[in-house]
């Protein structure tokens, strides 16, 4: 992705950060509170682990993050302030500000040290990265040997007639709802864009292998509308 188009990026998502909550109801089918339930139920995140949230967006799954380890630390990050701002009201709302720190920065270059996280996951972001791999290779780097790697995005549906409804929604509806509800038209006129040239779970699959990740599985949510993605850090041999 060139630096113009990263620069497009980032202002489409400041610019949607007020709307985004409302707007991801549509986008998801008003599915994607749900889908994280079933992704925390697959992580079982124990109390006193902590985890890195990045593309952390209005912090919704850095928060139940935080909630479900009671005490670890939690991390969100995101390159949108305008979303993070919305995020730490959340954060203070639920009185979790002294548990959870937000950092604006970026996911291809993730300011933490080598292994310091129980758990890294990015949900609904990594569509919107320059360079897949490059993300997830950062997300092991920082996760601990024996840490998950977790990855909630939307996905391509393979099973006609629902694949054609499903693109009709995307490229035709969506940015028309987008127009209405959020008044941005254009900007998520680009989110569907950015879903056609994402990979499929299979792909994704792959590339969660490339960047190193062991017994990597995958779970269609929705008929294929999102895929939940874990991958395992190898433990060090003694």
């Amino acid at each position: 992705m060139e630096a113009n188009s990263k620069q497009h990026v980032h202002a489409v998502f400041e610019s949607i950060a007020p709307k985004y909550d409302l707007m991801n109801d549509l986008l998801s089918f008003r599915r994607h509170k749900a889908w994280r339930k079933f992704t925390m139920k697959k992580m079982n995140v124990q109390p006193g682990q902590t985890a890195l949230d990045i593309c952390c967006g209005t912090c919704d799954w850095t928060i139940a993050l935080a909630k479900a380890s009671g005490t670890g630390a939690i991390t969100g990050l995101d390159f949108s302030q305008n979303m993070l701002d919305i995020g730490m009201d959340k954060i203070k709302g639920e009185k979790l500000d002294n548990q959870i720190k937000l950092v604006q920065g970026n996911a291809m270059e993730l300011p933490f040290e080598d292994n310091s996280f129980d758990y890294v996951t990015i949900g609904f972001g990594l569509r919107n990265v320059p360079n897949y791999l490059q993300v997830l290779k950062e997300m092991e780097r920082v996760v601990k040997p024996g840490g998950s790697v977790v990855c909630l995005e939307l996905s391509k549906p393979g099973w006609q007639p629902f694949k054609a409804v499903y693109y009709l929604y995307f490229e035709q509806i969506l940015p028309l709802l987008g127009k209405l509800v959020a008044k941005r038209f254009q900007e998520y006129k680009w989110l569907p864009d950015s879903l056609k040239q994402f990979l499929d779970m299979k792909q994704l699959s792959e590339l969660f292998r490339k960047a190193e990740l062991k017994q990597v599985s995958a779970y269609p949510l929705f008929g294929g509308v999102a895929a939940l993605h874990i991958g395992k850090k190898e433990k060090k041999q003694q």
